[in-house]
């Protein structure tokens, strides 16, 4: 019966780390590592498991002591922390098997892991643990394009995390996207056709999170909610639409395409449900950058009306957006920086463009010639592999232009305001518990009091109460945001 460590490496500093904002609500990371618990609940019923992530907790000498597996997992902005879990790992004698986005896109790099397990899990891990039982375990497992069936995916084993150090929980509900977008690799990884779990798959996961104790937000980590929009809508919405009428409490934050503004009636059901915000690739709004990168579900539209109209429907839209394209032209800085502040985007992720391996864009620089080093898994630091068409010194000053401005005080709390104006209050509230209350003190603190931001910070309090007094909250938090922002986003360019 063996010991397995399930280890989950370090998250750096980077935009979507919010290691700057958790400290007001007394959490250490943002979320937990839903893949690693989902893996943990497919492995055989009588190992003994412990879970370390590295971002909420130490691994100690004695747990490498009492292991004998040690399973890691993670994305390639964790590449760093991975390389030296998995060096630690084998100088205490133990079986490295690895797995993940990193490893499945990068696996000739990790020559010392002893059994690289690629690919979906629910496929691969399998026939891995089928040899290791009869003694001829192989090093390299690949799904060689098989996709899983996530109706047979079983629940996090959630029991191995402490909830309490997470600011969010997890849930995913699809894999794959029907688009094809020339920079992701989602399809790469998870193929054109979204696959979904049940709604009473989703509701058992929710109803575990409940008698563990949580109430706070979840995000579904899916890369397109709306991906097969039928079926989110005649199932899974109606079946989260009760589960709220019925206690549930929980609100939900998650991706999806532009395409939903375009159905009222399905946002409707989304906030009914409990959905509050979602995040949105924007990308450019330069046409021929959409139209180059195979954005197709972006072009012949007015993006801002849409993002207004999302808006309007009770869901945050965050956003992310991208530089560097070969149809960016200087003056592509100021366009990005214009539609920013008037979408009212208060969380807008701005990176360059960065060529994934597996994309079809990585393969076309490939060949061309075009590629330089590897990519660093963070979309915001202000970096590329990519030889670009704009010359270097030109998209280097320009990308840090929009990043100084869109962040400034003055201009970040203006986009809130913007924001806030157009919002509809969701359905569904988080419980207000004590750390909120600690969270506004410290925020009035910190930014009111002690920050350079203080005047821009009571301004928007103040227009808070007087014209949307039941949005005082979010406006707290993404002051919070804010902070995260200015200290991780801006240092991350230098």
């Amino acid at each position: 019966m063996p010991n397995v460590l399930l280890l989950y490496p370090e998250i750096p500093d980077t935009f979507w780390s919010f290691r700057h904002a958790l400290k007001f609500v007394s959490r250490k990371s943002a979320f937990p590592p839903l893949g690693l618990l989902t893996v943990a609940s497919l492995l055989p019923a009588h190992w003994r498991k412990r879970m370390i992530d590295m971002n909420v907790a130490d691994l100690r000498d004695s747990d490498l002591d009492w292991a004998d597996y040690a399973l890691i997992s993670g994305m390639t902005v964790q590449r760093s922390s991975a390389r030296q879990l998995i060096a630690r790992c084998k100088a205490a004698g133990l079986k490295v098997v690895a797995g993940g986005p990193l490893f499945s896109t990068e696996a000739e790099s990790f020559p010392e892991v002893d059994h690289l397990i690629l690919d979906e899990a629910e496929i691969t891990l399998p026939r891995f643990l089928a040899d290791l039982e009869n003694g001829t375990p192989q090093r390299l497992y690949s799904a060689n394009g098989e996709f899983a069936d996530i109706r047979t995916t079983p629940v996090p084993m959630w029991e191995l995390a402490d909830l309490r150090k997470y600011a969010s929980m997890s849930l995913q509900y699809s894999r794959g996207c029907p688009f094809q977008c020339e920079f992701c690799n989602v399809t790469a990884l998870f193929g054109h056709r979204p696959r979904t779990k049940s709604p009473e798959q989703v509701i058992e996961e929710l109803n575990l999170l409940r008698d563990l104790g949580w109430r706070g937000k979840v995000f579904f980590v899916d890369d397109n909610l709306i991906g097969n929009k039928s079926r989110l809508s005649r199932e899974l919405l109606p079946a989260l639409i009760e589960w709220q009428k019925n206690g549930g409490g929980m609100p939900f934050y998650t991706e999806a395409s532009i395409n939903i503004a375009d159905d009222v009636p399905l946002m409707e059901k989304m906030r009914q449900a409990g959905f509050e915000s979602v995040f949105i690739g924007i990308e450019t709004p330069n046409p021929e950058a959409l139209e180059e990168c195979n954005k197709k579900q972006n072009t012949s539209r007015d993006l801002i009306s849409d993002v207004k109209r999302i808006q309007r429907a009770g869901l945050e839209v965050q956003a992310g957006f991208i530089v560097g394209f070969d149809n960016d032209t200087p003056t592509i800085f100021q366009r990005q920086i214009d539609f920013i502040q008037k979408s009212g985007i208060v969380v807008a992720m701005v990176g360059l463009l960065q060529a994934i391996p597996g994309t079809r864009l990585y393969k076309r620089l490939q060949e061309s010639e075009r590629l330089i080093g590897e990519i660093t898994g963070d979309n915001g630091d202000g970096t590329t592999n990519i030889r670009t068409t704009m010359d270097w010194p030109t998209l280097r000053d320009g990308y840090r232009r929009i990043v100084e401005t869109i962040y400034s005080p003055g201009n970040y709390y203006r986009r809130v305001t913007t924001f806030l104006q157009e919002y509809r209050a969701p359905e569904i509230r988080e419980r207000l518990e004590s750390r909120h209350i600690a969270a506004a003190f410290r925020a009035f603190y910190s930014l009111g009091i002690l920050g350079q931001e203080r005047v821009h910070f009571w301004r928007l309090m103040v227009w808070t109460v007087v014209n949307r007094p039941e949005l005082l909250p979010h406006a707290i938090t993404l002051s919070v945001f804010g902070f995260h922002f200015r200290v991780s986003a801006l240092s991350a360019r230098d």
